[in-house]
């Protein structure tokens, strides 16, 4: 099913007039952009007055001008995330359906429609695990073929993998398992010998070879699981609304052994239904894209989103490491929509498993980020495409500012009096921050205590305050730890340094003592250093810097008891940080992790 521009242009003037008709006029998409420009610019103002008032209150010192820009650079994403939240919680509280405001393309959606598209199904992996990814794609195969539309989907396992015994291994894998996928239309494997492009030349390579047999293409990880209805239905609805590009899922954390990834996906799906939703009301059709668990219409991929080979030599130049969000502004650049599902479907992906594997795969995001800067600058970008590029870029500014405010801070009460030092309104900034900061898991939590059963689906109330209390203290301890090491990391990029591209280790394991001081030691160095300029010179300051002094002190042993595949089973014996799959009697479990509801 193919459509010209001509077509996708008419479709998207009758949809407006019916959003027109629909809607009041404050509610129409500019006035929404407009309203959240006005929430931030007045949030941020009030913040900016207040530290302004604190720094200058004795005259104004170079420390005093640095902190200042560190606040300007580090706030704006605070404040962005706090109103998404508050707004994704006014939604859900003023409207029995909010997807019916926020995406009414996916309230008409039906699981049960007839495919007419040929979709292909893509899988990318490199020096992964291979029977744990065939087993998410056998298990997608059999909840496919549960809807009876398994024939529109062709699959595709695109292998970069360079170590040999593990191609080996895929190779016979999908040897064997070949027969099983009969269920589907065909069934591919293909192993590039150059592996340009990292995962986006992958992804491209398909696109170019054998992307025009097909209408729609669904990109997956090799953790990636979905539901055979969850795909369906977002094939039929962008078979029902040709103006999208791209329909992205709202990807969550699927059960795992791992007590820090157990957590972790606990507090980002407190907090993400209400930080989506608040951003697809505004965002609308220029959504976010997440790289995999999406459905892409094919041809207009093809047109619009080859991505751009930057100049000069790695880190910074070259291919681009961060390829998602790229490809979404050029998609809506070439006139097509992207699309976010503002609620939970049956989509599913699996976090790092300790916090050293999840300071690499940062270090990727950062990496490929960085590169954004010469992108800023492209050519007919939306003017809200043009802003996510800068936001990417801020999101790893941000840490750098706050490692740096605080070593301002130890600066500034080691060689500075405070004699006219505002205690109360410091105090006041510092609680708002704070709370700014945990807006969408407080947020989160209020919004799971209203839903109907929403906290008896997490195990109840004891257990689902346990769940709270945990991981407002992991998040806490764990912030300082990974704002360093991206400071570090950051100044490493100045001067070349590199990232190497592989393969995830998805299994719990268990960190050594010594390898988490190896990796630690500079966190925990830092961290006696302000501690001991604090305690000396402002020991005043000491319990509201003790968040941060406390992850970096505590950032060895942190690494340790998280990575504890005993603290993890703990955890789920007792039901912390519970997830609502297992308290589904109908999940099965692939590779004994990854969820799938029969």
């Amino acid at each position: 099913m193919q459509y010209t521009s001509e077509d996708v242009q008419v479709l998207r003037e009758r949809l407006s007039a019916r959003d027109t008709r629909s809607n009041p006029r404050w509610w129409t998409v500019p006035a929404r952009r407009l309203s959240m420009v006005g929430l931030n610019i007045a949030t941020l103002a009030a913040l900016f007055a207040g530290v302004a008032t604190v720094l200058g209150g004795d005259g104004w010192t170079l420390v005093d001008v640095l902190i200042m820009a560190c606040v300007v650079l580090s706030a704006p994403w605070t404040v962005l995330a706090s109103w998404n939240a508050i707004i994704g919680l006014f939604l859900t509280l003023a409207y029995r359906d909010p997807a019916k405001i926020v995406a009414p393309f996916w309230s008409d959606a039906s699981p049960r429609a007839p495919i007419k598209s040929r979709c292909a199904l893509l899988m990318t992996v490199r020096n992964e695990d291979p029977d744990r990814a065939f087993a998410r794609l056998e298990a997608i195969r059999a909840s496919l073929e549960q809807t009876g539309q398994s024939a529109a989907f062709d699959l595709f396992v695109l292998s970069d993998t360079d170590i040999p015994a593990i191609a080996e291994r895929e190779e016979q894998l999908f040897a064997d398992k070949r027969r099983q996928f009969a269920g589907l239309g065909n069934a591919y494997y293909r192993r590039r010998s150059a592996r340009t492009g990292f995962k986006a030349g992958n992804v491209w390579e398909f696109v170019e070879t054998r992307g025009s047999n097909y209408d729609l293409m669904i990109p997956l990880d090799a953790d990636s699981l979905m539901s055979g209805s969850t795909i369906v239905r977002m094939v039929t609805t962008m078979e029902r609304h040709p103006e999208i590009g791209i329909l992205q899922s709202l990807v969550v954390g699927a059960p795992t052994e791992s007590g820090f990834a157990r957590i972790f996906q606990f507090g980002m799906r407190q907090g993400m239904r209400a930080f989506t939703l608040g951003s697809a009301w505004w965002q609308q059709d220029c959504g976010p894209f997440w790289g995999h668990n999406a459905v892409i219409r094919v041809e207009a991929f093809a047109r619009h989103c080859d991505l751009p080979v930057l100049p000069g030599r790695a880190p910074l130049g070259g291919h681009l490491l961060s390829h998602d969000q790229v490809e979404a502004v050029l998609m809506r650049r070439g006139g097509y929509e992207v699309r976010v599902i503002p609620e939970e479907t049956e989509s599913w992906e699996e976090n790092p498993v300790t916090i050293l594997d999840y300071m690499q795969r940062d270090q990727r995001w950062c990496n490929g980020n960085m590169q954004y800067w010469r992108l800023l600058g492209m050519p007919g970008l939306a003017t809200v495409s043009r802003f996510q590029i800068a936001q990417a870029i801020a999101m790893y500014i941000a840490p750098v500012a706050w490692m740096l405010m605080m070593t301002l801070a130890a600066v500034k009460a080691a060689t500075e009096t405070m004699e006219t030092f505002d205690p109360t309104l410091a105090v006041g900034l510092y609680v708002s921050m704070f709370i700014l900061s945990l807006m969408p898991k407080i947020v989160g939590a209020i919004q799971i205590a209203l839903e109907p059963n929403g906290v008896a689906r997490l195990g109840g109330p004891m257990r689902f305050a346990a769940g709270l209390l945990v991981e407002f203290l992991f998040s806490l301890l764990m912030a300082p730890v990974v704002a360093f090491r991206v400071s570090i990391f950051m100044v490493g990029l100045l001067f070349g340094a590199r990232i190497s591209w592989g393969g995830q280790t998805r299994d719990a394991y268990r960190l050594s003592w010594a390898e988490a001081a190896r990796a630690m030691w500079p966190q925990t160095l830092f961290g006696a250093v302000l501690t001991a300029v604090f305690a000396h010179y402002a020991p005043q300051a000491l319990p509201w810097a003790a968040p941060v002094l406390c992850g970096l002190l505590l950032a060895i042993p942190f690494a340790v008891l998280t990575s504890s595949p005993q603290f993890g089973t703990w955890m789920r014996r007792h039901g912390i940080a519970r997830t609502p799959e297992e308290a589904q009697t109908t999940t099965t479990y692939v590779s004994g992790y990854a969820p799938l509801a029969g």
